[in-house]
């Protein structure tokens, strides 16, 4: 199967990678860039743990000027995979809280709760554009939470020439989307190519129900949800699918 990668480096090349080593013909296009804020403002402090929902934070902070003094903090990481990012970085005490926001806010509910440290505000590492409410969740139950900004996702202008033309052509059998963000980035560069129909024509296979409504939305015929919002999942998906 001839499948479509658009989430951003480096994330794109390895999970091309796994879909390759599955036996799929594989093409990337990220469609959003990351750009780091090398000097995000973290406020004073102090601070009862960091919450990180993407490996793209701990990659913002790898230049902070303030990195060496978060190292020390307990870190609470969406999924194993962000989790196993945060000890290469250098995070000694950190927990994997479940795949997805809300699995985290409940971990770090029940943390704050029964630690008396969770009583200082929770520092949340976040992305300029958030598909999840972390902060809103943990104030709702009373934790304190400072949100920064320390990465940002950039939008490409058109989808790569090679690409267009495989999917003109109808070579492109299935397209993997990660994020709301990206999926809507595929759908607004599919238009400015004036070929929204050619890249609606694929299977569609999307890491939630919430990514895949954009999709929907705008008339792709076959748009498929991971049972779980995590890359084994989806990959699983594109097996079912095929």
């Amino acid at each position: 199967m001839r499948l479509l990668v658009t989430r951003p480096h480096p994330e794109a090349e390895r999970t091309a990678a796994l879909l390759r080593a599955a036996g799929h013909t594989v093409d990337v296009a990220a469609l959003l860039r990351i750009e780091s804020i090398p000097a995000a403002e973290l406020g004073s402090g102090p601070w009862s743990a960091l919450a990180v929902t993407s490996t793209n934070a701990l990659r913002a902070l790898d230049e902070h000027p303030r990195r060496a003094a978060l190292l020390g903090l307990r870190l609470f990481a969406v999924g194993r995979r962000t989790a196993a990012a945060a000890r290469t970085a250098g995070f000694h005490d950190v927990e994997s809280a479940g795949g997805n926001v809300e699995e985290l806010a409940q971990r770090l509910h029940a943390w704050a709760k029964a630690n008396p440290a969770g009583r200082d505000p929770l520092l949340y590492l976040a992305g300029e554009d958030r598909s999840g409410d972390l902060a809103g969740a943990l104030a709702a139950a009373g934790q304190s939470v400072a949100t920064v900004v320390v990465y940002r996702a950039v939008k490409a202008d058109k989808i790569p020439p090679t690409v267009a033309t495989a999917l003109a052509s109808g070579q492109i059998e299935g397209v993997l989307h990660f994020s709301r963000r990206s999926a809507q980035a595929y759908i607004d560069c599919a238009r400015v190519g004036g070929m929204l129909a050619e890249a609606l024509a694929p299977t569609h296979f999307c890491l939630s129900a919430a990514i895949a409504e954009p999709l929907a939305a705008v008339g792709a015929k076959r748009v498929l949800s991971a049972a779980r919002p995590d890359e084994a999942a989806l990959i699983a998906l594109v097996t079912a699918g095929v």
